[in-house]
């Protein structure tokens, strides 16, 4: 799904981002820029990816959180800041906060994954544990920076990080001079502000275009209204870009110069992560993935050469492997089935035997024998299934059922 934008342009100019990339020199790395061979065939033209995954921290969010943090006045770094994140956004605060010498204070969900939790101490700052979901922890951040006079640094809604965050644009020009697309995730919107800023300023022919999670697409009504809206309990599992409401300042410049929002599914993330993972040998977060899930949903609509931002690689383990499982699944490589059969001896057995004749991979086998729907001899069977694709899923069914299985789900 696509939409169309217009509205008016904010306040960051592309001096304001050749002024932050001299500031990020030595400080953040020039990620690296890789072809996918797989998706230049897809899109029909070259397909680059931009490694911010490779970024220190993991994600681009150190270049605005250093810029930020470097623009304040000495008696504003001498109160130090507060930031509110669930992963990123922190760790980049954090670093950038320690090359600073500023003290550094960070409120993060309590159900926040337990590496990031551990990254944002690593890297210098006090982590308070605050809310179960981000607006909570936003709220109490900021009430911090009130009541101790700490420098709130936003993830998304000021100049300075959207210049920061713009340093990737022009990188990605110097890299790939002849890119025709740029497709960046949007989550409040300061990366693909920032890319924008510094790319139409060089090269006004180019093509932004942003992309959201389906389940946490703020940018589409609000551009339809004029004004930033919010989006009432946004889900979805990247969420590096599950923000409710468009940040004002990034608002302005997406409205005027990113050419278009597009929305993926949860099933098309989940498939672009994986395919991340097999054919580029790169790891990525859902959110990093995004570029990757548009280029997917409709390859023909892009014109090349195409450059897909891979804002970040911060991934739970935990979120990983549920992840790439959904993703299998999406691509019909892992098949889930429930069926019964009579509770005797050597009757799991056989068919473990129906399902070797077919070449399913069983990766897990749960036998329940004692539940008020079965009959006397009858036994419940969940499998978890590694198959070769839709096709071999249909086979591996018919099989089943042809060997007089019922299967229930």
């Amino acid at each position: 799904m696509s939409y169309s934008t217009a509205a008016l342009v904010g306040p960051v100019t592309l001096d304001d981002v050749r002024g932050a990339q001299k500031m990020l020199s030595g400080v953040a790395r020039v990620t690296a820029m890789e072809g996918s061979r797989h998706l230049s065939q897809l899109v029909g033209s070259p397909v680059h990816l931009k490694c911010e995954n490779l970024q220190r921290t993991g994600s681009f969010k150190l270049r605005g959180a250093y810029v930020r943090i470097a623009g304040l006045l000495p008696e504003q770094r001498a109160a130090g800041v507060v930031a509110a994140s669930a992963g990123n956004h922190a760790q980049g605060v954090a670093l950038a906060s320690s090359l600073l010498g500023v003290r550094s204070t960070v409120f993060m969900p309590k159900g926040a994954p337990l590496p990031k939790i551990s990254a944002t101490r690593d890297y210098g700052a006090e982590v308070r544990l605050h809310g179960q979901v981000v607006d909570e922890t936003l709220a109490a951040a900021q009430e911090y920076a009130e009541r101790t006079g700490a420098v709130f640094i936003h993830p998304f809604d000021h100049p300075d990080v959207i210049a920061g965050q713009g340093t990737v644009g022009l990188e990605i020009l110097e890299q790939c001079p002849e890119v025709r697309t740029v497709v960046v995730g949007i989550g409040g919107g300061g990366l693909v502000a920032g890319i924008a800023v510094a790319v139409k300023a060089l090269r006004p022919d180019v093509r932004i275009v942003g992309v959201q999670a389906e389940g946490a697409a703020a940018y589409p009504p609000s551009l339809a209204a004029g004004r930033p809206v919010a989006v009432d309990h946004p889900v979805t599992m990247a969420d590096g870009i599950k923000v409710g409401r468009p940040g004002d300042v990034p608002f302005g410049i997406v409205g005027e110069l990113v050419d278009e929002v597009r929305t993926v599914s949860e099933d098309e993330l989940s498939t672009a992560l994986l395919l991340c993972l097999e054919r580029a040998k790169l790891v990525v977060e859902p959110a990093g993935a995004s570029p990757v899930a548009a280029l997917l949903s409709d390859p023909g609509s892009f014109e090349g050469p195409v450059v897909a931002v891979l804002s970040g690689g911060n991934v739970d383990p935990v979120l990983m492997q549920g992840v790439l499982r959904h993703g299998m699944a999406a691509q019909g490589r892992y098949l889930a089935v429930r069926l019964r059969l009579t509770d005797r001896p050597g009757a799991l057995a056989t068919l473990l035997g129906v399902l070797s004749v077919v070449d399913a991979n069983v990766l897990d086998v749960s036998h329940v024998r004692t539940d008020p729907r079965l009959g006397l001899t009858e036994a419940e069977v969940e499998l978890h299934l590694e198959t070769k694709g839709p096709e071999h899923c249909t086979e591996v069914g018919a099989a089943l059922r042809e060997a007089g299985y019922p299967v229930i789900g």
